[in-house]
């Protein structure tokens, strides 16, 4: 295992940047084994991160695209709901994985030391996957819909990182959580289910903030992904642009992942004795 050289002048992010980069193989170790694990000894393996949000799109599009008949200017349904669906699969998947991710490797953190943050990290890299997945689903229904591609393609890798940073954000918060507190392990499917409805994935913001005064849309924008998911559509398919509002919720996801890390380091300081 690589050593890292601690240095008495060096910042606190800049050594754990460092310390991270140390330890490296154990965080490729560790997704590997995750992928493995996730897909071993099944039928369908990888086929298996298809059907997850085939079935939610099915479902949506009976509910919403033909019960409630969401307006979705002029894009096709199944191409609007799994264009929001793509990225909110990748934070679902990041945060029920983060949230029991130190306690099911206790073992391992009682034994030796490594920093901690590399295994809700190594999730992270895990979702990739299905995200991947989902995205080509999404193509291949823009091909089939003749839906083209946005010309405001250029902003997807700003949305891509945001993605990632609101997952690893709240699973960072998560994962240092659930090892105080284990009612955190029931309570997260639960901010899963519910954040999927409170997320505009099915249904367009503005039909749901067009008719809120401005508290009640300050506080819809507070869900981290409201923002991400709005933008990450527009920025594929075009539609609507970001709301106003959308700042609020890429100035959360920041401040979210900057407090995650401090919080994660102090209880990582205590977490052998209480995972």
């Amino acid at each position: 295992m690589h050593k890292t050289v601690v240095d008495a002048n060096s910042s606190p992010f800049r050594l754990n940047l460092r310390e991270l980069w140390a330890y490296r193989d154990l965080f490729i170790i560790l997704a590997y084994r995750d992928l493995r694990v996730r897909y071993a000894q099944t039928f369908l393996g990888l086929f298996w991160a298809f059907i997850q949000p085939a079935a939610t799109l099915l479902i949506f599009s009976v509910v919403f695209g033909r019960a409630v008949k969401v307006d979705t200017g002029g894009i096709p349904y199944p191409v609007f709901a799994i264009a929001g669906m793509s990225a909110w699969t990748y934070f679902a998947f990041v945060l029920n994985q983060s949230g029991n991710s130190i306690i099911g490797a206790q073992e391992m953190v009682k034994k030796i030391y490594f920093p901690r943050l590399v295994i809700p990290l190594s999730k992270a890299v895990v979702g990739l996957v299905d995200f991947a997945i989902v995205m080509l689903f999404l193509v291949g229904l823009m091909l089939i819909y003749r839906v083209p591609i946005s010309a405001n393609i250029w902003a997807l890798p700003f949305f891509l990182l945001l993605t990632v940073v609101s997952s690893l954000a709240v699973g960072i918060w998560l994962s240092a959580l659930t090892i105080r507190y284990r009612d955190f392990q029931h309570v997260v499917p639960f901010m899963v289910q519910f954040g999927l409805y409170a997320t505009p994935i099915a249904y367009p913001a503005e039909t749901i903030v067009k008719n809120l005064p401005h508290w009640a849309n300050v506080l819809y924008y507070l869900n981290p992904m409201a923002g991400v998911v709005e933008g990450f559509r527009w920025a594929i398919i075009g539609g609507a642009a970001p709301s106003e509002y959308s700042w609020i919720s890429f100035g959360l996801i920041f401040l979210l992942f900057l407090s995650g890390i401090v919080y994660f380091k102090k209880i990582e300081k205590v977490m052998a004795d209480i995972v």
